[in-house]
């Protein structure tokens, strides 16, 4: 009697769908189900299989082949994204702060299909700065104070009023004198004791004043997205950018994996990984299997938080001694375990490569018995006839 095969969940589901998408007749759908559960076999992981170094050799190989950086661009506007190798190595060291963090932020239907409302919400997005809406800024020495010279041209691009800016610096600063007038804003200190170095210590706060938008957010670019609008980010924000009405919570996304893990959690995060290193990958032209990916996430968020690949990471705290110590540092490992009296249980393939032992993986994993065959009896030998 042939086995019967359990098909997960998941994919019971989807022959269901593909069933009434396609209005299958009962043979069409057995012979569907047949030919799933044939790839689902196909698909099975032998027992014993060293999943974790043929992930690493598909990862690995690919690798060396990505180049180091590339850039994104756009018409007249230029967003340079890390690509390639750097960004591969970002990923895996799970960097807190990638190169160039960017996000795609998607809107609400009623905002997504209008262009110019588009533009006005990714202007309201920006993190504009006081840098950004001024002529110049100057050191009066002469009356020790600053002078701010307001650009009309740029504050109107921005939707930005000569009022905001002033009350913003006069919250910011109110242990000085702030005195305003047309398109201009003085600020003196007054402390007696001011010095010149003080002075041009505030022209430094002044410039980088956060006057409006989501910090962090450096640049904008609306970009058409099939029959909607989607606005690309330099920076990112996640937590600050989801709270703004316009904004669509569940397709924006975010290249950084820890704003990703802190808004929406460790699942989430674990996609991001596999998402962005997919993304990598593709960009190239190399084709990898996800579920190498799915692995190597796994292994890097299944403590609950986000650990890089790595010996302040994964290979940092493993449970074995030996392991640890192959990886780096050997000396520091071997001192420290001696220091707090460790035992290794040698459980791993690394510790029992090391002692010339089987490893438990392939054959290794069972216990083979040799059975010797039984000797076969000799057959008596007659006697030759006495010749007459």
């Amino acid at each position: 009697m042939a086995e019967t095969v359990e098909l997960p969940n998941s994919i019971h589901e989807q022959l269901s769908d593909i069933k009434s998408e396609l209005k299958l007749k009962k043979a069409d759908f057995d012979k569907l189900v047949k030919l799933a559960i044939k790839q689902y076999e196909k698909s099975k992981v032998d027992p014993g299989e060293s999943v974790g170094v043929v992930g690493a050799q598909s990862l690995g190989e690919p690798g060396t082949q990505l180049t180091m950086r590339t850039k994104w661009l756009s018409g007249a506007t230029e967003m340079t994204v890390t690509q390639g190798l750097p960004r591969l190595i970002e990923i895996f060291d799970a960097r807190k702060e990638p190169t160039t963090p960017s996000m795609n932020i998607f809107l609400k239907s009623s905002y997504a299909t209008s262009e110019s409302k588009v533009e006005s919400i990714a202007i309201k997005i920006l993190d504009i700065l006081l840098e950004n809406v001024i002529d110049q800024i100057n050191v009066d020495l002469l009356k020790m104070r600053v002078e701010v010279t307001l650009s009309p041209e740029k504050l109107s691009k921005f939707n930005i009023t000569e009022s905001k800016i002033q009350d913003i610096i006069k919250d910011s600063f109110k242990t000085a004198k702030v005195t305003t007038g047309k398109n201009m804003v003085n600020i003196k200190p007054k402390s007696e004791d001011i010095g010149i170095r003080d002075l041009y210590k505030l022209k430094v706060k002044l410039k980088s004043l956060h006057i409006s938008g989501v910090k962090g957010i450096t640049q904008v670019l609306p970009v058409k997205h099939g029959d909607q609008w989607v606005i690309k980010t330099a920076g990112s924000n996640l937590k600050d950018v989801l709270r703004l009405k316009e904004v669509d919570i569940s397709n924006t996304t975010c290249n950084n994996m820890f704003e990703v893990y802190s808004v929406f959690g460790i699942e989430a995060a674990r996609n991001v990984i596999i998402e962005e290193a997919l993304a990598v990958l593709k960009n190239q032209g190399i084709e990898v299997d996800t579920r190498h990916l799915m692995l190597v996430s796994d292994v890097m968020t299944n403590s609950g938080e986000i650990r890089g690949i790595g010996r302040y990471g994964v290979s940092g705290r493993k449970a074995s001694v030996l392991a640890r110590a192959s990886f780096e540092v050997p000396l520091k490992h071997l001192f420290s375990a001696a220091m707090h009296n460790e035992t290794d249980n040698l459980k791993s393939i690394v510790e029992n490569v090391m002692l010339n032992q089987p490893m438990p993986a392939g054959t290794g994993v069972v216990h083979l018995l040799v059975k010797q065959a039984e000797k076969a009896e000799k057959p008596e030998k007659t006697k030759k006839s006495d010749k007459k």
